[in-house]
């Protein structure tokens, strides 16, 4: 196999704009301030551009980019300063057409979410996203079984947060 420098960049660059939406989540989750979300995403970019040449197709793409993303912003965040903190920011929802009362609801579930353990926080950011059991279980690297165990515990965590 002839190795193509220019097809490696432009596929690398097509899989960041197709998963995008998934790597500011993970920003927002573990960043507070625009510009250090900024900051994260090109972090997480770099990490995966890294690695991107030794990924060899053993689990699926969404899973590898997951497992580096989290990855780098869990050790990201643990080299930041301990007194940092989040504020209570959305992004921008107002091209989502979402009424004061869904905004209201997701300051709130942004709010505890940003209450949790690093890798709670990655569990239900992987089971918000609709990935399958085995998916998170790649990625967390816990038993497939646990899985279940882990949402059922965060989710009623988030819920005694909300209220």
């Amino acid at each position: 196999m002839v190795y193509n420098k220019d097809k490696d960049k432009s596929d690398f660059i097509l899989l960041i704009n197709q998963h995008s939406g998934i790597i500011h989540k993970i920003c927002r989750l573990y960043r507070d301030r625009p510009e250090d979300r900024q900051d994260l995403f090109q972090e997480i970019t770099y990490q995966l551009w890294k690695s991107y040449t030794s990924f060899k197709g053993e689990s699926k793409i969404s899973t590898w980019l997951y497992r580096i993303a989290f990855n780098t912003a869990i050790s990201a965040f643990r080299k930041k300063s301990p007194d940092l903190s989040y504020t209570s920011e959305l992004p921008d929802l107002a091209d989502e057409q979402v009424n004061d009362e869904q905004t209201a609801r997701y300051e709130k579930l942004f709010k505890a979410l940003q209450k949790l353990n690093d890798a709670d926080k990655a569990i239900i950011t992987l089971y918000l996203e609709d990935l399958s059991y085995q998916q998170i279980a790649e990625v967390s690297g816990i038993n497939e079984n646990y899985v279940g165990v882990k949402i059922n515990r965060i989710k009623t965590k988030i819920q005694s947060l909300i209220k």
